[in-house]
């Protein structure tokens, strides 16, 4: 699928107290960016999320430990090699990584966060990120958005961005980020790497909170094929340079702040499941009336993640009794299949645990013929909703992973 990346100008990406830059390095591929370098302002407010994936990569424990000794002053992210299942020699190359830079920058090792994404289980050629750290550094640019986005490409065919300037109590405020992942993507907290900066004034603990709620409504809510990353992470960074403090906000105003912050995180979400690999369907799960949210999750992503689902989705083939067999295994308990609807777009093709009246084969193969697919179940136990989103199973998803190594 093509997706549009936006307005790149410089005047909607720009956020106060943030600069970037990209470079070629040849960690694993020439004639390609593929490391990339954030500069924060002094006391920016940071926060993360990481992979709960038990082999977490060596730059997630060295990241996760920085995060907390430090305050943050740059993200040093490469492509190509993801520094995971190298055992203590990871660590160290990612804390070597962290102190060369810091010696250029005049900031404490610690104040370094490493990131990686690419392969998994071979070590990271280091003497070639470090070779490349002057000329990364004296490029720092507070326009190069586009480059630091394509820089922390993979898989991905095109870079995933997305801004808003808004104005809040008479002051403009700007949101904007970028994230990579098209595969290996069921996140357990974030995506593979995605990284989100505001200029607005934040408490810590808010800063917080307002990652944690933004994650869980977006990159939370994605997987195309039900991998976890061994990388994910999810960071939003607050440099407090447009003078607006969050905390002396009205709470209408503080409402329309995480709105507008919240529709960023969506927008790079949704943007991988687009861009997923391999993918010709961009698809919507939607439970509801059910008893709770956990149980509409568990409905969602079992019709997410069947490749039987997935595989009629990406043959255009209105084969509706995957999905109602899906729905049927999710181990929802003591489910009334009396009371289940299920519907393609605006079609209810299943219902009173049989084919609807209605139902015509035709009128199915128009909903799945779509690019943007709609998938709607309604429960019949309660109030309950919840969205997921997901992308079709093709040849191409399987060519691209056969061939990721080689």
């Amino acid at each position: 699928m093509s997706a549009d990346t936006g307005d790149l100008s410089k005047e909607t990406f720009d956020v106060g107290g943030v600069r970037l830059s990209a470079v070629e390095s040849g960690i694993r591929y020439n004639n390609r960016l593929d490391l990339v370098l954030v500069e924060l302002a002094e006391n920016s407010a940071i926060s993360g999320v990481f992979t709960k994936n038990a082999f977490c990569a060596a730059p997630v424990s060295v990241a996760k430990q920085h995060l907390e000794a430090s305050s943050s002053r740059y993200f040093l992210i490469n492509t190509g090699n993801a520094n995971a299942g190298t055992g203590e020699a990871g660590v160290l190359d990612a804390e070597r990584c962290c102190r060369e830079l810091s010696a250029l920058a005049g900031v404490n090792a610690t104040q370094v966060l490493p990131f990686s994404t690419g392969v998994i289980g071979e070590r990271l050629p280091v003497e070639k990120l470090v070779s490349a750290l002057p000329e990364l550094y004296e490029s720092l640019d507070s326009s190069a958005w586009l480059a630091a986005a394509t820089g922390i490409m993979t898989t991905d065919t095109r870079p995933k961005m997305a801004s808003k300037r808004i104005k809040i109590a008479g002051t403009s405020v700007s949101i904007t980020g970028i994230a990579k992942g098209s595969g290996m993507i069921k996140p357990d907290m974030a995506t593979m790497l995605a990284y989100v900066f505001t200029d607005i004034d934040l408490e810590q603990s808010v800063a917080n909170a307002l990652l944690h709620d933004a994650v869980e409504q977006s990159f939370n809510r994605i997987t195309v094929d039900g991998d976890t990353s061994t990388n994910d992470c999810c960071m939003l960074a607050a440099t407090s340079k447009s003078g607006l403090v969050y905390g002396a906000l009205t709470q209408s105003d503080r409402d329309q702040y995480m709105l507008e912050l919240n529709a960023v995180f969506s927008e790079l979400a949704t943007g991988l499941i687009r861009d997923a690999e391999g993918a010709t369907k961009f698809v919507t799960v939607t439970v509801c009336d059910g008893a709770t949210s956990e149980e509409c999750l568990q409905v969602a992503y079992t019709i997410a993640e069947s490749p039987l689902v997935k595989t009629a989705l990406f043959a255009s083939d209105p084969n509706w009794g995957r999905i109602l067999a899906a729905v049927g295994r999710a181990g929802v308990p003591d489910l009334d299949i009396g009371n289940v609807a299920i519907y393609l777009g605006d079609l209810l093709i299943a219902v009173n645990g049989g084919i609807a009246p209605a139902y015509r084969e035709e009128l199915g193969q128009l909903e799945m013929d779509k690019e943007d697919i709609v998938v709607t179940i309604k429960l019949g136990r309660g109030s309950a909703s919840e969205t997921v989103w997901t992308s079709d199973l093709s040849h191409d998803y399987v060519r691209i992973n056969a061939d990721y190594r080689t």
